[in-house]
Order: structure tokens, then C-alpha cells, then sequence
């Protein structure tokens, strides 16, 4: 049996649509004697807890081990922005009994090609990149192959507009070497995450029942921004490195907070490896340019690496390009078995072999 308070779950960013799609998943679940489960939403995750919110208070948990079982055979984990069924025993301890399937997940692949989920449930996500040494193209375009695969709604926010703002023409120019690298139906916002006006400008976003996650390198302004819209300052932040920008890890676990007007939002640490979940479809499609210009190459089969006659070579930034080859020869590699990958392995290893034999050869020719 499963309650659901839905006024009181409206601030944690309970809608209708996934009140029913809760209710659907409760009804097929077998019967638990004596158990009542509540809706909740996962806050925080730690090593053996987790935080939930009821929607008034916030609730210190652990996880059955069985619901940990079932998730590490589906290859999948909790993850802050879950919405979870829980219940309190006889000794006020409250447990994790199910987690209700996402609706939208994004999620990242270790170098060992592990999938990993960032956040759960989320509407929009503010890619967020500094104006300062931070600012780099080849990385955002990773976060928005991230973001485009799990079909969240991705928005780029510029922060640290006031340090470009002494040099005339400075801020214009970057942005517009942006502009030319990401897709037109992206929105693109320079801010000063300092300036209150900032939740001004992102008010679209913030309506009530959505959830928005902030994604970004350690040291981009993701907590100084999620303060701003928080109207206090909730999160850490921390000064940058003066010779590159980049920041210490302030932020160290995801967490989840309700905003005053009916949102929600996940900050985030940085991530220390940014790879994709995604295919090479999915890829594809998050580099627009691409698809679009491929049916003008002259081959049908063009790799857009150096056949004659390439549109995409011709139409698409030379960086950009050699970024997407990048992220398809990883998707390509995640999608091997293990004997595939030991047969590539002992392929390059066959060719250094070789490299170094020749090498060999033509010092001992000199010589």
C-alpha cells in the first residue's frame, strides 16, 4: 500500500504526470503485509545512507539490501532526484523499499565503460561554464552530448560576465564563439551569478514542478548560481586558482533543494570523468551540423576524416569536428564486448611492436 501526499510533495517538484506514473508502478508491485509505503524524494546519497525529503522534513534512511541487489543486476543506482518508497519501522528507522523508475536519467560511463547515474528526474540542466579560464568549448559540447541523450532540455550558463566587462567587445566575442558551436536551439545566458537579477533571467526555468540540475567543472560558479536562485547562501563556494580558473572541489556530493517559487535544484560536484552514455546515433544527433551536412558528402559512407568532396569538413569547425570524433571513438568502445576489447588491445600492442621494430631498423641503418 502505497501514500502519497501530494500537496505537501508539490515543493519537493511532484507533478500529476508523475504522482499517476508512481501510482501505476505501486499497483504492480507484489504485497507487502503490514508495510505502508510513502512517496518520498531522494536528497542526498552517501556511502551506507541516504537523505529523503517527505515534503516537510528531511529523513535520514538506509537502503534494503535487496533494492541495492536488484539495481546493481540492472546495471543502474540511486541517484538525487529519485523518487523513492520508504517506510519507518518499530525503532523509527526509515528504509528505502523501492526506487519508482525515472522518467529522465542522465547518466556517465567510467573509463572502464561502467555507467554511472548523475541525477534522476530532471527537467532542465544549466550547463554551466566560466567566462574566465574556464571557458572551453571542446567540454561543453561533452556535457551537451550528455545531457542530449537523457532528454533533458539543456540551457548554457556563462557565468563570471562581470570579470569580461572592463574589456570592451570581449564578452560579445566569446559568446559568440559559442554561438557558432552549439546547436541555434540552445539558449545561451551570460550572467554575474553574484547579481540577484540572475534568477531573473532564469525564470523560465524555474516553474513550479521543475527540477533543474547544474552541471559544470569545479570552479565554473555552479554553487554561487544555485545560491543566487536559492536567494541564500546554502552551498559552499570557493575562491579559483589564479593561473587557470579551476576550483577545489567546494561542492563534494549532489544535493537536492527546493527553490521559493515551486522548483527544485540538484547541485553538483564537477566530474572528474565526463563520458557520455550514448550511442552513435544519439551522438550524432546532439551534433546537429553534422547530421544535417552528411547527406551532402559525396560518399554515402564518408567518415568526414579525408574522402574528397566532404560537406561536413567544409562546414563544420575544424575543433569541433575532431571533438566528435573524439566522443564516437569513445560510444564506439563502450559498446564492445570484453573479447572485442581484448582483440583491440592486442591489436595496438601488435602495432607498437611493429612501431618499435622499425624504429629500430631505421636507427640502426643511420648508425
Amino acid at each position: 500500500m502505497m501514500q502519497i501526499d501530494f500537496e505537501r510533495l508539490r515543493s519537493m517538484g511532484l507533478t500529476p504526470a508523475f504522482s499517476q506514473h508512481a501510482f501505476q508502478f505501486a499497483a504492480e508491485l507484489p504485497a507487502t503485509t503490514g508495510t505502508e509505503l510513502h512517496l518520498m524524494r531522494l536528497t542526498e546519497v552517501h556511502r551506507e545512507t541516504v537523505r529523503l525529503h517527505d515534503g516537510e522534513h528531511e529523513i535520514s534512511a538506509r537502503v534494503l539490501a535487496r533494492l541495492s541487489r536488484t539495481l546493481a543486476e540492472q546495471e543502474s543506482g540511486l541517484a538525487v532526484g529519485d523518487w523513492v518508497l520508504a517506510a519507518t519501522d518499530a525503532h523509527a528507522q526509515t528504509w528505502l523499499h523501492e526506487r519508482v523508475p525515472p522518467l529522465t536519467s542522465i547518466v556517465r560511463r567510467d573509463a572502464d565503460g561502467r555507467r554511472h547515474p548523475v541525477v534522476a528526474n530532471v527537467d532542465t540542466a544549466l550547463l554551466v561554464m566560466g567566462l574566465d579560464d574556464d571557458f572551453n568549448p571542446r567540454r561543453l559540447e561533452r556535457y551537451l552530448a550528455l545531457v542530449h541523450a537523457s532528454g533533458v532540455l539543456p540551457v548554457i550558463v556563462l557565468t563570471k560576465a562581470d570579470v569580461l566587462g572592463s574589456e570592451p567587445g570581449s564578452l560579445e566575442a566569446r559568446v559568440a564563439q559559442l554561438l557558432c558551436r552549439v546547436p541555434a536551439t540552445v539558449d545561451v545566458l551570460a550572467v554575474d551569478g553574484t547579481d540577484p537579477a540572475t534568477a531573473e533571467r532564469l525564470a523560465p526555468y524555474l516553474g513550479a514542478g521543475q527540477t533543474l540540475v547544474v552541471l559544470g567543472s569545479s570552479g565554473a560558479g555552479k554553487s554561487t548560481l544555485t545560491n543566487a536562485l536559492l536567494g541564500a547562501a546554502v552551498q559552499d563556494t570557493g575562491a579559483v586558482r589564479f593561473h587557470d580558473s579551476r576550483g577545489k572541489h567546494t561542492t563534494t556530493s549532489r544535493s537536492l533543494h527546493a527553490l521559493p517559487g515551486g522548483a527544485c535544484i540538484i547541485d553538483t560536484p564537477g566530474l572528474r570523468a565526463l563520458r557520455p552514455d550514448v550511442d552513435e546515433a544519439t551522438l550524432t544527433a546532439s551534433f546537429e551540423d553534422v547530421q544535417s551536412l552528411a547527406p551532402q558528402c559525396r560518399f554515402r559512407d564518408c567518415t568526414h576524416h579525408d574522402e574528397p568532396g566532404c560537406a561536413v569538413r567544409e562546414g563544420v569547425h575544424a575543433d569541433r569536428l575532431r571533438n566528435y570524433h573524439k566522443l564516437l571513438r569513445e560510444s564506439r568502445r563502450d559498446t564492445l564486448s570484453i573479447f572485442e576489447r581484448h582483440q583491440q588491445l592486442a591489436t595496438w600492442k601488435a602495432r607498437g611492436r611493429e612501431a618499435a621494430v622499425r624504429i629500430k631498423m631505421k636507427r640502426g641503418e643511420e648508425a
